[in-house]
């Protein structure tokens, strides 16, 4: 009996924390450090605060249209963000300096439906210092790196819905 009441105690500190959702093969788990600033505008103008997305997992795409891996796997996309409400998880696109006509060819041509964020001067990639393109992110709802993905993958596959799923089935802003 005070084993049990030891490990409530524990629970209900945070000292024990629930077993981690194991992510598939190809993620990297990261440290937990605060992700760095990101306020970038899309092609139209429309701009976007990472800090704004806080209390929900965000999903930090970094791409450019001259990655053959960005080009195979950008169709795959939307499949992953029209499985999940925006207030669940948010996938933020982000074009690494490519020029305004080249996105929207490309776009136009593989996922036309999807919005990308511009860093036309790099300076937001440098921060976030992916190691190759694509490179994705993994933000918990608390601002903090938690995964990363290098390189191309099947988004819409159901290994990475499932994680997906369970990472943030208890992420939903009241």
């Amino acid at each position: 009996m005070k084993q049990v009441a030891l490990l409530l105690f524990l629970l209900a500190m945070g000292v024990v924390q629930a077993a981690e959702v194991k992510p598939p093969p190809g993620l990297l788990k990261l440290d937990g450090r605060p992700a760095p600033a990101l306020h970038l505008a899309d092609m139209d103008g429309r701009t976007v605060n990472l800090a704004q997305l806080k209390g929900r997992w965000v999903l930090v795409h970094f791409w450019a249209s001259w990655c053959g891996p960005c080009r195979r796997e950008m169709p795959t996309l939307p499949k992953l963000i029209n499985a999940f409400p925006p207030e669940r998880l948010s996938v933020l696109l982000v074009n690494t300096a490519d020029s305004d006509d080249d996105v929207f060819t490309f776009l136009a041509s593989v996922s036309p439906e999807l919005v990308t964020l511009m860093d036309r001067d790099g300076q937001v990639t440098e921060r976030w210092q992916p190691r190759g393109l694509p490179s994705t992110f993994f933000v918990d709802p608390q601002g903090r790196l938690r995964y990363q993905a290098l390189g191309g993958r099947d988004w819409g596959s159901g290994a990475y819905l499932e994680f997906l799923r369970e990472l943030t089935k208890n992420s939903v802003q009241k």
